[in-house]
């Protein structure tokens, strides 16, 4: 059994003001977790959500990409610097980037 460790990272099909995020956007990210860890994964499924920052409130439309790397501590600094890059590149408030760890058969 292989311990490893998933990052998912939630993009935005829309910026915040509601216009349409260009499909290459999505596709940049996902050569670079591609090259940078040799897989990546995504869904095709939009999912949907809504949260609140102050009086405002968002409704999201994302997609998700994630890949399972080894546990180290320079990955999880790499998706802490890539969610902050994404944030500018993406025009969020927010980047939403979840990790856990997962065991492979």
């Amino acid at each position: 059994m292989t311990r490893l460790r998933r990052y998912e990272v939630f993009l935005p099909l829309r910026f915040n003001d509601g216009r349409p995020v260009p499909e290459e956007l999505g596709a940049e990210v996902f050569l670079e977790l591609r090259m940078r860890f040799g897989g990546a994964s995504c869904e095709t499924q939009v999912i949907r959500g809504v949260w609140q920052r102050g009086e405002t409130i968002f409704r999201d439309e994302l997609t998700r990409m994630f890949v399972d790397v080894p546990d180290t501590p320079e990955h999880m600094e790499f998706f802490a610097q890539f969610k902050e890059q994404l944030k500018e590149r993406f025009k969020q408030i927010e980047i939403w980037i979840t990790t856990y760890p997962v065991e492979a058969v």
